[in-house]
């Protein structure tokens, strides 16, 4: 699975694009889908995943309605074209997280639960701190796995368990 992200929208979200036998798969789709396209070339976008529904992931998700928008897929495993995934639900942050587990790839994109360092603002409406410790609790099944957060540089779920404040306290 070859894995091409860019930062779209004021906030600087990561918006990925996953590709596998020239099928396109998009998570986070927040803004600038002329920058998302050009982020997916020749490849053909087969769908869109969202993480949470803060207008910084979803905003260009308008432009997916001709292929399918994948906006609240229950926790569980899922195959679209290529893809193997597994829809964690992470509340915290939002009561609507999810986090993208590609087990085959050991690739987990997290939205805003999950930062390099840090997690998610857990104030806002909907959020939770308690959410957010079970959550973190939740994923540390996951130790070999790479992250890759809605915001900021990529780390390791290892790295995170060692070295992320919000981990000690589980």
């Amino acid at each position: 699975m070859e894995l091409r992200f860019v930062k779209v929208s004021p906030y600087r979200t990561n918006c990925y694009v996953l590709v596998k036998e020239n099928m396109a798969l998009v998570i986070d789709p927040g803004d600038e889908y002329e920058k998302i396209k050009a982020c997916i070339g020749d490849d053909t976008i087969i769908g869109a995943l969202v993480t949470h529904g803060h207008i910084d992931h979803v905003g260009a998700t308008k432009y997916f309605n001709d292929v399918y928008n994948y906006s609240n897929l229950k926790e569980g495993k899922y195959k679209i074209g290529p893809f193997k995934f597994e829809v964690i639900y992470v509340p915290g942050h939002t009561d609507d997280s999810v986090a993208y587990y590609f087990y085959e790839d050991d690739k987990m994109f997290t939205g805003d639960f999950l930062f390099k360092g840090t997690v998610g603002r857990t104030d806002l409406s909907t959020g939770s701190l308690t959410d957010m410790k079970n959550s973190l609790n939740k994923i540390k099944k996951y130790p070999d796995t790479r992250i890759y957060p809605g915001h900021g540089d990529f780390s390791s779920l290892y790295y995170e368990i060692e070295n992320n404040i919000y981990f000690c306290d589980l």
